[in-house]
């Protein structure tokens, strides 16, 4: 190689290195800053579980999807399943399938979810015509936050997950998609 050929060469070269050295350093950081938030998540999560587990359970009314206003109060006596979500979240509608199971399972002895979508009333609407839910679905934007929030989430994950006992206490709360086995082992002692 001559002169100008490998002066070319080598500042590819380092260029090429320079950019593989920046990515190399975006995605470490990227990792450590996941790992943070991760941790906060966790701490924050503790400690609104904390404050919430054992609470009387918040009244509220909400919307249904035809308009209805439902309250809380229509559930009491029942094992009751609060699930906050919405049609854009993805652990949402995964869950959907399985509370349609435990309630089709358990509904007969006590057992009712109810689903709040923390969404437009529209997009809930055009979504349960292609999605089978079977359990009533309410509907609110900030109403639909403050109850959350009344719940213990104060953090603003969906989905989100109260169960109450039938004497209208929270027993448990789940920040983010409920996992089978721990749904069924929250819920099957207080049936």
């Amino acid at each position: 190689m001559s002169g100008p050929r490998l002066a070319s060469f080598f500042s590819r070269r380092n260029v090429i290195t320079a950019l593989l050295l920046a990515a190399s350093l975006t995605t470490i950081a990227a990792i450590f800053m996941h790992r943070e938030s991760a941790a906060t998540r966790s701490v924050d999560a503790a400690r609104f579980e904390s404050a919430t587990i054992n609470t009387p359970r918040p009244g509220f009314t909400l919307r249904d999807v035809d308009g209805i206003p439902r309250t809380v109060d229509a559930w009491d006596g029942k094992v009751l399943v609060l699930n906050f979500w919405a049609t854009w979240c993805q652990p949402c509608l995964r869950e959907i399938p399985l509370f349609n199971r435990l309630q089709s399972e358990h509904g007969d002895a006590g057992l009712q979810f109810v689903g709040i979508a923390v969404d437009d009333l529209d997009a809930v609407r055009e979504f349960l015509k292609t999605q089978t839910v079977a359990y009533p679905i309410l509907a609110g934007q900030q109403d639909a936050i403050d109850i959350a929030q009344n719940y213990g989430n104060d953090i603003g994950v969906l989905p989100y997950t109260a169960i109450v006992d039938r004497s209208g206490r929270i027993r448990f709360v789940q920040f983010g998609e409920l996992p089978e086995t721990l749904a069924r082992d929250m819920i099957q002692p207080l049936l």
